[in-house]
C-alpha cells in the first residue's frame, strides 16, 4: 500500500527561481530513489519553511528515504526537521481528485 511522506523544516532560502536553479539536479536525483512515485516541493518564504510531500510505493521505502533525507538536510545545516508517514484513504482521495497513483 502506498504511503504519503510529509517533510518540513526551517529554511531561509533561496526561494523561487533561485531555488529552482540551485535544486534542479537534486530534484532529478530524487526520481531515482527506490519506491518514489512523485514529490511536490513546498516552500513558505513568509514562514521560512521548506519541505515536500512525497508518495512512495510502501512504508519501507518512505521510511528509508526519510532517514536518508534527514541526514542529508542535517549535513546541509538545516535544523528542526519534521517527517511524518501517513496512510492514504484512497476512496475519499479519489473523490477529491487526489494524485495517488
Amino acid at each position: 500500500m502506498s504511503k504519503l511522506l510529509q517533510v518540513d523544516f526551517d529554511f531561509t532560502g533561496p526561494f523561487g527561481d533561485e531555488m529552482t536553479a540551485m535544486m534542479t539536479s537534486l530534484a532529478e536525483s530524487i526520481n531515482q530513489e527506490p519506491g518514489i512515485i512523485w514529490k511536490i516541493w513546498t516552500t513558505s518564504e513568509q514562514s521560512q519553511l521548506g519541505g515536500g510531500i512525497y508518495l512512495f510505493e510502501d512504508e519501507a521505502t518512505a521510511q528509508s528515504y526519510l532517514s536518508m533525507h534527514s541526514t542529508r538536510l542535517t549535513e546541509m545545516g538545516i535544523t528542526n526537521i519534521r517527517g511524518y508517514i501517513f496512510d492514504i484513504n484512497e476512496p475519499l482521495s479519489m473523490i477529491n481528485n487526489g494524485p495517488i497513483a
